[in-house]
């Protein structure tokens, strides 16, 4: 028998982050593949809040020979994603959420981004790619950077907290869960 559902690794961190978190928060869990992950209201389930949820296991630890020893120490974890345009486009979610699993510090970085947002910034930097690829980066300060066309000495700066580039940046959207605090009133 097929079991009913199943939730990979990275919606169950996101679900076990949010009941720890938001504990006046329903969470739910859709039965059929329908662009939304998980769906969140509130006690009384007047407004609710859609995610599709993203996984990445950090590539940092698994590829010493281009992340050494001053990478291992100034980065918490470094995510990979293929990304379709048109998925993106015709998301019905309301938040994506992409997982940055640190396995050298045991740390989990959640970016929480609108996909309009996100498809924003993925128009600027690729026209016209059907699959693009994004690389998110979360530094031991706190910041969060998009990598992907970034040059070797921009990468140096991102680790020394001198790089400034708002294209790139998106610290915005690191553990960014405005809209469920809203919810958990």
């Amino acid at each position: 028998m097929r079991p009913f559902f199943s939730l990979h690794a990275g919606e169950q961190l996101v679900a076990a982050h949010i009941e720890q978190r938001f504990r006046r928060v329903q969470l739910w869990v859709p039965t059929r593949d329908t662009g939304v992950d998980l769906l969140v209201s509130g006690r009384n389930h007047r407004r609710t809040v859609a995610l599709q949820v993203k996984y990445s296991k950090d590539f940092l630890v698994t590829n010493p020979a281009r992340f050494g020893p001053l990478f291992q120490q100034n980065l918490r974890a470094c995510g990979w994603w293929t990304i379709t345009r048109d998925k993106l486009q015709r998301s019905p979610a309301d938040y994506w959420v992409f997982v940055l699993h640190g396995f050298a510090a045991r740390t989990v970085d959640y970016v929480v981004i609108p996909p309009k947002e996100l498809w924003r910034r993925i128009r600027m930097r690729t026209p016209t790619k059907t699959k693009v690829h994004l690389y998110l980066w979360t530094t031991a300060a706190g910041r969060c950077w998009e990598t992907r066309d970034v040059k070797r000495t921009d990468e140096l700066r991102i680790l020394a907290g001198a790089y400034q580039n708002d294209r790139h940046d998106f610290t915005r959207w690191l553990d960014n869960w405005s809209s469920l605090t809203r919810l958990n009133r």
